[in-house]
């Protein structure tokens, strides 16, 4: 345990030395949006790189890819920062890389860490036999916790005892993709606590149930749909093997580590708060006390679930640390590699995307094209971190200055920047870290999951279609 305490650890020190040489150069509240005023297109080339080597290499050599995946990771890295150095001079570019690893990346990481570690802890037991009817329950259940202990908690507190009750079956592919949609990301739309943009809209002013109140029809809409597709299709492979079914028995279900529960709790309530109440903030890089505070509450609360729950327990739920170390790995690379992306975002009219931007808006340059917004800020989160995503089109429809108008008379506008971010999330491995956690998982139970390419065949086919309707009947 301590090594790997130390390996995630090890990407906020070096960062707090660099913020400690670069307190006093540049604005530190928003440092990138003048350097997006100046990147062009050849700045995002090591993000595009990375994202296709995420998804090749698991392809060509997947042997290869599971032993150096952090490696590749690090090269797109250095390779984008090296001549960034040069373009942006040393002090920019540093306070660049501080602001993306102390303000958005350790955040990150940190809050996976606990919510992975302490609903590893916790045991589901009972002789499961993956039905239909069993899986779509568990489907349900994740997909209503979700809003209430995030994407990440609800999808790591049921994506083993889903994978338990289904080993017997030959295909379960299915089930898995199913479950990065539903409990993964579209599960966490009615509250803050659900998933990163919306939380990022909760310190930014929209009310607390705004989301509940706003997104439920939508989320409703659209989780039933994906329910009934998924019922048909995993009865359709069901009766294909039903001859290989368990037999049926009583369930004799049962929880164990109950403790980790008071934990997961724990978390709730520091993310919470952290954005309820300002205690100020630091000298550099203005870092905010009360996110600091939930960070270090956050490590404790994950150190306690280690410390406390048995080995055996553990052992029982097959965890291993490698999921949450190759997010860490990999996103570490994406969160530096996508300074240029958010910053030519930022920048709005002054940087190369500006007429993507533009779009948001109709032929008068006035009204917001709500449907744009949902598509964009959909299409954008797919592939980018999703809450930057939120924040750049949330400041484009008038941001936390405008806040009760949006909530109010621009009510669509907000909502198709708010289901945009998080439903979206679900259409590649990387739109939500969730996606890449129950992925490694699956693969750790050897369950063949599809490669990053063939993950977007599945959302595309199944996802496009009902976005679209979705957008239709909201935003036309």
């Amino acid at each position: 345990m301590n090594h790997k305490i130390t390996f995630l650890l090890s990407f906020l020190l070096p960062s707090l030395l660099i913020a400690d040489t670069t307190k006093d150069v540049v604005d530190l509240v928003d440092p990138t949006v003048k350097l997006g005023q100046e990147l062009g297109w050849i700045s995002i080339i090591p993000f595009i790189a990375i994202l296709l080597s995420i998804a090749i290499f698991p392809l060509i050599n997947h042997h290869f890819w599971e032993k150096n995946f952090g490696k590749i990771s690090a090269f797109w890295a250095f390779l984008f920062f090296i001549p960034f150095i040069k373009f942006a001079g040393f002090s920019s570019s540093m306070t660049a890389l501080s602001h993306a690893m102390l303000e958005e990346y350790i955040p990150f990481i940190v809050l996976l860490f606990a919510l992975f570690t302490i609903s590893g802890g916790i045991v589901l037991r009972g002789n499961f036999v993956g039905t239909p009817g069993l899986n779509l329950l568990f489907l349900i259940i994740g997909t209503i916790l979700a809003s209430w202990m995030g994407t990440t908690g609800a999808a790591m507190l049921l994506i083993r005892p889903l994978i338990r009750a289904n080993k017997w079956r030959k295909n379960k592919v299915h089930i898995m993709v199913f479950f990065i949609f539903l409990v993964a990301n579209i599960g966490g739309s009615l509250t803050p606590l659900g998933d990163p943009p919306l939380f990022i809209g909760f310190l930014k002013g929209v009310k607390f149930f705004w989301t509940t109140e706003y997104m439920f029809m939508p989320m409703l809409f659209v989780s039933s749909i994906l329910m009934i597709l998924f019922y048909i299709i995993d009865n359709y492979y069901f009766k294909r093997e039903i001859n290989d079914k368990p037999p049926s028995t009583p369930v004799n279900f049962s929880i164990e580590g109950k403790l980790n529960f008071i934990l997961l709790f724990g978390v709730i309530i520091s993310v919470l708060l952290s954005g309820m109440y300002d205690l100020g903030h630091t000298n550099f890089l203005h870092l905010k006390y009360q996110n600091i505070l939930r960070d270090i509450t956050l490590l404790i609360l994950g150190i306690i679930s280690y410390k406390m729950t048995s080995r055996s327990l553990r052992d029982e739920n097959g965890f291993t640390w490698f999921p949450i170390v190759e997010v860490a790995k990999l996103f570490a690379g994406i969160f530096i590699t996508i300074i240029p992306v958010i910053a030519i975002l930022k920048a709005g009219d002054e940087g190369i995307l500006s007429g993507l931007l533009n779009m948001t808006t109709k032929a008068d340059n006035i009204t917001p094209n709500e449907n744009m917004y949902f598509w964009l800020t959909g299409f954008l989160s797919s592939f980018l971190d999703n809450a930057p995503t939120y924040f750049v089109f949330f400041n484009s429809a008038g941001g936390e200055n405008n806040v009760i108008i949006l909530m109010d008379e621009m009510w669509k506008t907000l909502l198709a920047i708010s289901s945009g971010a998080v439903f979206m999330g679900a259409m590649t491995y990387i739109g939500n870290a969730p996606n890449f956690m129950v992925r490694s998982i699956a693969e750790e139970n050897k369950i063949k999951m599809p490669s990053f390419f063939g993950y977007m065949v599945w959302s595309c086919l199944i996802l496009i279609p009902i976005f679209l309707l979705y957008s239709l009947l909201w935003f036309f």
